[in-house]
């Protein structure tokens, strides 16, 4: 199936928002971005981008960071039909009429689960760590 819509996903740490991505980009046969867009706004602002995983999801006072980033989500979006996951990619593309946002929830349960498999962590250590990343990108 094709589309013309650019789809943001925003979500809960834990909450299974980047498979969900994975599975909507497979489904309408268009291109997934998650951190490729890190490295797309470090190579088109001429910045490092270490320094943009750096500062990935952690409050920063550089505007240049939110800038750089918000141009290659917007340079992304106009190339084509995709899916975005995270970094603010539904606030970049507010003004254009043919987005779809969602925001992924889940109860905290699963999502303890779900990051306590990933990581190997006790169920304690992926609350703590859900707690403080939902903190963060808050």
């Amino acid at each position: 199936m094709k589309t013309n819509t650019i789809i943001t996903i925003g979500r809960q740490y834990g909450s299974g928002g980047k498979e969900i991505g994975h599975f909507v980009a497979e489904a309408f046969g268009i291109k997934l971005y998650d951190k490729e867009m890190l490295a797309r706004a470090a190579k088109e602002s001429g910045i490092c981008e270490e320094l943009f995983e750096t500062h990935d999801e952690k409050p920063t006072n550089s505007f240049l960071f939110f800038l750089a980033q918000f141009d290659a989500i917007k340079k992304i979006a106009d190339e084509g039909p995709c899916v975005l996951v995270g970094r603010c990619a539904d606030y970049a593309l507010e003004s254009y009429p043919n987005v779809v946002s969602i925001f992924i929830r889940a109860d905290m349960e699963d999502r303890i689960r779900r990051v306590a498999t990933r990581l190997d962590l006790t169920d304690a250590k992926a609350k703590d760590l859900i707690n403080k990343t939902d903190k963060k990108r808050a």
